[in-house]
């Protein structure tokens, strides 16, 4: 050995354990990293993901090599899509030596919407997700969109002589897909589910045009999990869903929440 050469470093992570306790996931979490999405309107949308890399760790190793996973995602570069992502996991194994290895990353995601009636444009954004996984040549991955919506109470209408209750609602669809579906296209079908979409720039005859449109469209939770079970069971694409709804109560202290499955 050189002189100056530096001295071999000891891999404790390498070295055996005796426990006999494989572990199912191992990794990094909490790993915020810009990335670029693939976006149905303009082509790429820069963002900035939140990322977590895990393995599962045989029982015999006592740990695993926390900076390959940092090093597999930058390798990777900044854009990040459902075509890539397979390759991301298939690094992940070979490089930490895993059977199994798995991706999630949840990030804002934009859209421009023109208000309804003065066409005036605002940015409303969205929380979209991705899970995947890689079990030896299986693969498997899930797409999330959670969505804020307008609901307005079918109950309240029919019973009020003067207006009725409506409220934020939250819409969480995760899909399973047998060809891509665009982030996009499941935050307009949540969206025509619900009494009314959200909009972040609305003058006042927008404000008119929505309140009037959510009061022709009452619905219920219930009514909304529906609504987009039954958009998910048309689609072409769309093979497996969970659907799940909280309204945000106006006149209560909880809220109201439902979910529907595709069994």
């Amino acid at each position: 050995m050189p002189k100056n050469a530096p001295a071999k470093l000891h891999d404790e992570q390498s070295t055996r354990d005796t426990r006999r306790l494989p572990i199912d996931k191992v990794g990094v979490k909490g790993l915020r990293h810009p990335v670029q999405i693939a976006d149905k309107a303009h082509q790429r949308q820069n963002t900035v993901a939140t990322i977590a890399l895990t393995v599962d760790l045989p029982h015999h190793f006592k740990g695993t090599h926390m900076s390959r996973f940092v090093e597999v995602l930058n390798s990777h570069g900044r854009l990040i899509h459902v075509e890539n992502i397979g390759k991301i996991l298939r690094a992940l194994q070979k490089k930490l030596n895993s059977r199994a290895a798995h991706l999630a990353m949840e990030f804002p995601f934009f859209l421009e919407k023109p208000a309804p009636a003065t066409g005036a444009v605002g940015l409303v954004d969205y929380v979209a997700r991705f899970d995947a996984a890689a079990d030896g040549e299986h693969l498997d991955f899930r797409e999330t969109v959670i969505v804020p919506v307008t609901t307005l109470c079918p109950c309240s209408k029919a019973i009020s002589e003067r207006g009725a209750h409506n409220q934020r609602g939250y819409v969480t669809l995760t899909v399973k897909f047998k060809k891509v579906v665009w982030i996009e296209d499941l935050i307009a079908l949540i969206e025509e589910s619900a009494s009314c979409e959200l909009y972040s720039l609305l003058k006042r005859p927008d404000e008119k045009l929505v309140t009037e449109k959510a009061y022709d469209n009452p619905v219920f939770v219930e009514d909304l999990v529906r609504n987009v079970a039954l958009r998910c069971n048309r689609h072409p694409d769309i093979t497996w869903y969970r659907v799940e709804a909280e309204n945000m109560e106006s006149i209560h202290n909880h809220s109201a929440y439902a979910m529907i499955e595709k069994k």
